[in-house]
């Protein structure tokens, strides 16, 4: 990610997951916080990324 519309497609991406509460980006290192009142599927998780346009590292 390199700008601020790339975070907030992450961010809405990820936000529309059942129990997602929050979602932080971090811009320099493209790292992505997510709270959530759930534990999260990592394959769900992964979709949503995977629909803004990214993947997840590792």
């Amino acid at each position: 990610m390199t700008c601020g519309h790339c975070a907030s497609s992450v961010t809405e991406e990820l936000s529309e997951l059942d129990g997602v509460t929050d979602v932080q980006v971090d811009l320099p290192t493209g790292a992505v916080t997510v709270t959530s009142e759930t534990n999260l599927d990592r394959e769900r998780v992964a979709a949503a990324v995977t629909e803004a346009g990214y993947q997840l590292a590792g």
